[in-house]
């Protein structure tokens, strides 16, 4: 008996080191598995929207460097600065000594990108582009930090959000929509685009979700014969129909417009809309309300 159970603990230990050392892998956006000796680390994160991704799948305290503007949450303002989306500090990521760099897919230049890669550290494409997909980033993130319970928690909850958004709206009455991504020179989106999701889970109809770029430039000819119910922009903090920001108060020079009309110019916290991560879903709970707004005023004949 005393041989056998001195038996079993010999191969009990000497597969500790193997469960230790367990690989792991997941799948980026760029469609390239990404596989860790073992959970990271210390990661970096080279931009604002995978900051809060990081932290939401629980691996906040692995996070040792981040770019300019990831102000979120609280803690994150703390980390050490590598730059930004357009000039990385190259020095000084290799300073941090990270086992995970996570890059924004088209956020980063293409030459940085190729520097990255000479480093020799894995690299983890983050790019969502439906809302699903926040929830997917959270999973797969979970999977390199080792902290799955957390990040399946955190997309559980986003997944929840947005399901309730979609069953309070989606039967209610379209309501047209022209969302202004920038002034001058005019650009939109289409409907590939993520807002555009959020724009369809709050009833609303993107007017130039079949034009074929990504974000095009169009003209202000072409937003009066579109002639949508509501014009909606990302500022940043929330901005009031009754005191939009100065690009969205330029159409009031055609009051005939319906969304002038009805008063229907809002303006949504741009960090909750445009960056892909869990609190996109409170974004699209206030263009949501935006949009149940101009439906209310044009149900009213305003």
């Amino acid at each position: 008996m005393r041989a056998a159970v001195f038996a079993f603990a010999i191969a009990l230990a000497a597969l500790v080191p193997h469960a230790a050392q367990a690989t792991v892998t997941a799948i980026d956006d760029a469609g390239n598995a990404v596989t860790l000796p073992a959970p990271a680390q210390r990661v970096v994160s080279l931009a604002p929207h995978v900051t809060e991704l990081l932290y939401a799948a629980g691996g906040g305290a692995k996070v040792v460097g981040a770019v300019a503007y990831s102000d979120y949450p609280r803690d994150a303002q703390q980390v050490p600065r590598v730059g930004d989306n357009r000039a990385l500090d190259l020095e000084r990521i290799v300073a941090l000594k990270p086992d995970l760099i996570v890059v924004w897919r088209h956020g980063n230049a293409q030459q940085q990108l190729d520097r990255l890669r000479e480093l020799h550290v894995p690299l983890f494409f983050s790019e969502p582009h439906r809302l699903d997909d926040v929830a997917t980033s959270l999973t797969r993130l979970g999977l390199l930090l080792g902290t799955e319970p957390a990040a399946q928690a955190a997309a559980n909850a986003y997944r929840r959000d947005i399901a309730q958004l979609r069953a309070r709206y989606a039967r209610r009455t379209p309501v047209s929509v022209f969302y202004e991504v920038w002034d001058q020179p005019l650009m939109t989106i289409n409907g590939s685009h993520m807002i555009s999701d959020v724009i369809a889970l709050c009833g609303g109809r993107n007017v130039f979700a079949a034009l074929g770029p990504l974000v095009p430039t169009v003209s202000t000819e072409a937003v009066l014969a579109a002639n949508p119910d509501a014009i909606v922009t990302a500022a940043q903090g929330a901005t009031s129909p009754e005191h939009p920001l100065p690009s969205l108060e330029r159409w009031r020079a055609w009051p005939a417009l319906a969304a002038v009309a009805r008063g229907n110019l809002f303006a949504v916290d741009g960090d909750l809309l445009t960056r892909p991560a869990p609190r996109l879903a409170e974004g699209a709970g206030q263009l949501c309300k935006d949009l149940d707004a101009a439906r209310t005023r044009s149900a009213a004949g305003h």
